[in-house]
């Protein structure tokens, strides 16, 4: 079971009731006129996000008031491991599997922090799981949570390409997953320019990182992550406030390889692979230009109007490598645009597809466990504005309009038509601390991906 959620109910465990405004009158009733009393002197109203702690008459801490507004989700709790005294806590009040599942996964989540650099702060109040939670889920996705906010924290010194083939190899390792990585020239080889063409002028090779586990005869599905561990924007240099977080710029290939432990931890009847294109968008003599012309895999050339357009470009040649197995699901993840956070903000990921079905699917899952996504169009009246006069096409569209889904147009001309594909352009990142949610790297979309994921393929 995961670390401060507990199988075995303690004897001094405390406690937590989760009240409402409408029903604190009825619930001060009930208890003895002491407690009673000290709640109403405290102020407490049962306002969401509101707690009470309530002394016992030894001294001791009796129970816990929590307020919860219309409905409970997953962050209702979330903030209470790292307030709460030492110790541990048993959920008293009754909720249905699902909502009990959320409360406890928020818990879990409240208790992170990245410790690879700094000691631990003070430690974590623990729960008791609410006897009809999904433990197996809490952990899964907690697991995975953990590992992308631990990889998109870590800086580009100690998480460049080769540090993030290793991760994936040691993911592989423990599901029994195969992994081969593809570096430097070799890429060159094997056909995959523009991936080489980004991350040639860095001292680390850029690499694509290929994991495969499953039956082969089973659906295949297909995830690809944008890896740019760091983006300086190329000749075409981002201001030094605008490098602040661009350790995070591999944020897509972190959710990649966190649904792929979902995935593999759950055992799903899936042929999995992942692709991962590693590299550091760096400054040197032998960067690629504004202007230039590259070849990609496919075989569509691409005139480069932005050097620090450099996601997408080593989306498409990952996406091609993908395409031609047509696979039965193809999804990417990428922190590819500042438009989609100015459309939408950080906490809302932007998703686009070719198929409404798959869109729908994606979208309820978000819907039904309290995971949201919001879908952008694939506006065709905007395909023109990735038209190049000397080259098939222009990766960053001069005007500045549209930006999400321009990207998201150049990335579908990488993907066959009768492939159901879905792209997620997500931040990665929490800007500043909530419960649960502490500054840094952030898992997004993990929940719902997997939700859809699991309903559509969970069984033969």
């Amino acid at each position: 079971m995961t670390a401060h959620l507990l199988t075995e109910t303690p004897a001094d465990a405390v406690p937590v009731t989760l009240l409402r405004k409408e029903g604190l009158e009825e619930w001060l009733a009930s208890v003895p006129q002491a407690q009673a009393t000290w709640v109403k002197r405290v102020g407490f109203t049962g306002a969401a996000g509101s707690t009470a702690l309530v002394p016992g008459s030894d001294g001791g801490l009796a129970r816990v008031l929590v307020g919860i507004g219309e409905r409970v989700d997953i962050w209702s709790l979330a903030g209470l491991p790292a307030t709460l005294p030492a110790g541990s806590y048993l959920l008293e009040t009754a909720l249905e599997a699902a909502a009990a599942t959320a409360v406890a996964t928020g818990w879990v989540l409240g208790t992170y922090q990245f410790t690879r650099y700094k000691k631990a702060g003070r430690g974590f109040a623990g729960l008791v799981l609410p006897a009809n939670a999904d433990g197996a889920a809490i952990a899964r996705f907690t697991r995975a949570a953990f590992m992308v906010r631990d990889l998109v924290n870590t800086p580009c010194e100690d998480m460049g390409p080769p540090q993030l083939a290793a991760v994936a190899a040691g993911l592989a390792a423990e599901f029994g997953a195969s992994c081969s990585v593809t570096v430097g020239d070799d890429l060159l080889t094997a056909n995959y320019p523009m991936i080489h063409a980004v991350g040639r002028a860095a001292v680390r090779p850029p690499c694509l990182i290929d994991l495969v586990w499953g039956d082969a005869t089973h659906p295949r599905v297909t995830l690809v992550g944008k890896g740019v561990c760091f983006d300086t924007g190329g000749l075409d240099l981002k201001p030094a406030s605008g490098m602040l977080i661009m350790k995070k710029d591999m944020g897509g290939g972190a959710h990649a390889l966190g649904l792929a432990r979902m995935i593999m931890e759950a055992g799903l009847p899936v042929r999995l692979r992942v692709l991962v294109p590693a590299v550091e968008n760096a400054v040197a003599g032998n960067a690629f230009r504004p202007m230039d012309i590259l070849p990609t895999r496919k075989g569509l050339s691409v005139e480069i109007g932005n050097t620090d357009a450099e996601g997408r470009l080593i989306l498409c040649d990952a996406l091609a490598e993908a395409d031609s197995e047509k696979p039965a699901l193809l999804l990417d993840f990428a922190t590819l645009t500042g438009a989609a956070r100015v459309a939408l903000g950080p906490d809302l990921p932007a998703l686009f597809s070719n198929d409404d079905a798959l869109a729908a699917d994606i979208l309820t899952a978000g819907m039904e466990v309290g995971d949201p996504i919001w879908r952008l169009p694939l506006w065709q009246g905007y395909r023109p504005q990735l038209d190049s006069k000397i080259a098939d096409l222009n990766n960053a569209p001069a005007g500045g309009m549209a930006g999400a889904i321009t990207a998201a147009l150049f990335l579908e001309q990488f993907v066959s038509r009768e492939t159901p594909w879905a792209h997620l352009d997500l931040f990665a990142w929490n800007n500043s601390s909530r419960p649960g949610r502490p500054e840094g790297g952030e898992a997004m979309t993990l929940r719902a991906v997997f939700a859809a994921i699991a309903a559509r393929f969970g069984k033969l």
